[in-house]
This record gives structure tokens, C-alpha cells and sequence, in this order.
């Protein structure tokens, strides 16, 4: 598959996201909502990672690399709690547009 079908894909998923989980955050946390979340997250993609890759690769991986990883993964989990917490007061009807604002952000950080 191309990169136009994984990121179509990627936007049908992400639909699917804000709702399911305004339905899960529903009387419970919202941090807590996305502590189980990013769980269940991290089981997945370990699972993928560890199924269609060596493991081996892991140690291939630069300083650099590690570091924007790592800012990235702290830049997804502040956006998570903050994503939870408007579903949490919010609908996702109106949450989830203003969510994809970040697609103008990418582009103006991209500049």
C-alpha cells in the first residue's frame, strides 16, 4: 500500500478514536481514561514492532533518534490528556474538528 492509503486509513482510525472514546471517558478520569489508553497503546504497537521486526534493531538507534522520540512521545501524551479532558467536558463533535487544527499547525511548524 501507498502513503495515501495509510494516511486515509490513518483519518478513519482517528474518526473511530473520538468517538469510542468519548463513550469510554464517559464517568470516569479523563487521565485515567488515557492512562488505560496509551496501555493498551503500548501493548499493541510492542506487539506489532516485536512481530514484524528483530528486536536486534533497537540497538541501531541513534542518540538523535532517541531524543525526538522521546520529545514526541511526551508531545502525544500532553495532547492525549488534553484530548481526553476536552472529550471528558465536551462533545466530540465539536472536540474532535478542533483536534484536527493540528493538521494547520503541522504545516505552519513544518515552515
Amino acid at each position: 500500500m501507498d502513503w495515501l492509503t495509510w494516511a486515509l486509513l490513518s483519518a478513519v482510525f482517528s474518526g473511530l478514536t473520538a468517538i469510542l472514546a468519548k463513550v469510554g471517558v464517559a464517568g470516569i478520569d479523563s487521565n485515567l481514561a488515557t492512562a488505560v489508553r496509551t496501555t493498551v497503546v503500548l501493548v499493541f504497537a510492542w506487539g506489532v514492532a516485536l512481530t514484524t521486526g528483530p528486536v536486534s534493531a533497537v540497538t541501531g538507534i541513534t542518540r538523535r533518534t532517541w531524543l525526538f522520540l522521546a520529545l514526541s512521545g511526551l508531545a502525544t501524551g500532553l495532547s492525549w490528556l488534553c484530548y481526553f479532558r476536552a472529550l471528558q467536558l465536551g462533545p466530540a463533535s465539536k472536540v474532535a474538528p478542533i483536534d484536527k487544527l493540528s493538521v494547520v499547525l503541522v504545516a505552519l511548524f513544518a515552515v
